[in-house]
């Protein structure tokens, strides 16, 4: 079998999307493979173990030739006949449902090539398999996550920003992997309105947005209640929505969080931005699971990934859906090209 795919077709730029291992013990592989078999619009190369896909493949009856590839310009040559690998061995067979801390190295170098590859424009884009945070910990990673990480690699001071995006909503916290006492003792009128700014600047940039409608949630229950439920919404975000009024961004609120994401609030602005992690993911896994995009805003290069974690209850069964990955390529091919014009 080959996949009738016509490599990067349509997508507007010549160069193929990078795709990550992510943790090898969890459903990237899995998912890797079905995208493939899938017939995406744009061509991808996975930076992975030849060997450890063949045998995924094989196990779970998935008629998937693989190539191996030395130069992601080989990628449009082969892609329509087979999945093409740019190999990199692990130190041990993963086991799924299993991570092992002697194949972190590999997981953090497919990250790291990855991202090489897209600054040095061999790549149009980063897309990034799961990883799972703690047995990355546990084997000595620093950094809270991938978004972290990303931009470290870059190079950038700026701390960049976590957007999940789905066709029916759009959503910004402002703290991601912290507690909720620290997300609170963290909120500050310059965080939102930096933040903030990053979103509009890429929802206008990336998502083709001329006048971005920013939709700013209150902290406390109800907004706050006029200061009966707490004062951060007075104290902190109604005097960082000014400042980004001032800078000529359309931002409003506080808004109530319970009444900001049914369908017809969510037609009054492009963007919700949320003050915490559980505010801005609660609301669009439940609205649209399956098929959510993470996209970090604020980096000099495009990275897109699924809105899932590894699964490894579900690791190597192929049980798990492509759904969200296939969404995180075609985005990032959409905003590859929207940028190189």
């Amino acid at each position: 079998m080959s996949n009738a795919a016509s490599p990067v077709s349509g997508s507007g730029h010549p160069h193929p999307l990078a795709l990550t291992m992510g943790d090898p013990a969890g459903i990237g592989g899995d998912i890797t493979l079905k995208a493939w078999l899938a017939n995406p619009d744009s061509a991808f190369f996975i930076i992975d173990d030849l060997q450890r896909l063949k045998r995924l493949a094989e196990e779970l009856g998935f008629d998937v030739p693989l190539a191996e590839i030395r130069d992601p310009a080989e990628t449009n040559d082969v892609f329509a006949k087979a999945l093409p690998v740019l190999h990199r061995a692990l130190k041990v067979e993963p086991v799924p449902g299993h991570p092992d801390p002697e194949n972190t190295g590999a997981i953090i170098d497919s990250i790291t090539l990855a991202v090489e590859m897209v600054m040095a424009g061999q790549a149009a884009a980063v897309v990034t398999n799961p990883i799972h945070k703690k047995s990355l910990y546990d084997a000595g990673f620093q950094f809270p996550g991938h978004t972290e990480f990303l931009a470290k690699l870059a190079g950038i001071d700026t701390p960049p920003v976590m957007m999940l995006a789905s066709s029916d909503l759009k959503v910004v916290p402002v703290s991601v992997h912290v507690s909720m006492a620290q997300a609170i003792a963290d909120l500050s009128i310059d965080t939102i309105v930096a933040l903030s700014t990053i979103t509009a600047r890429a929802l206008e940039k990336d998502f083709a947005i001329s006048a971005p409608r920013l939709a700013v949630a209150g902290l406390n229950p109800h907004a706050g209640e006029g200061g009966g439920m707490g004062m951060e919404e007075s104290r902190i975000i109604a005097p960082a929505i000014a400042k980004l009024q001032e800078l000529g961004i359309d931002a409003r609120g506080p808004w109530p969080p319970d009444t900001l994401f049914h369908a017809a609030a969510r037609e009054t602005y492009d963007t919700a931005i949320c003050m915490y992690h559980d505010q801005a993911l609660i609301p669009i896994k439940t609205i649209d699971f399956d098929g959510a995009v993470n996209v970090t805003l604020g980096l000099p290069f495009v990275r897109t990934s699924p809105d899932h974690g590894t699964a490894y209850d579900i690791a190597g069964t192929g049980k798990a859906r492509e759904t969200s990955l296939l969404a995180a390529l075609q985005m990032a091919s959409d905003i590859a090209a929207r940028r190189s014009q």
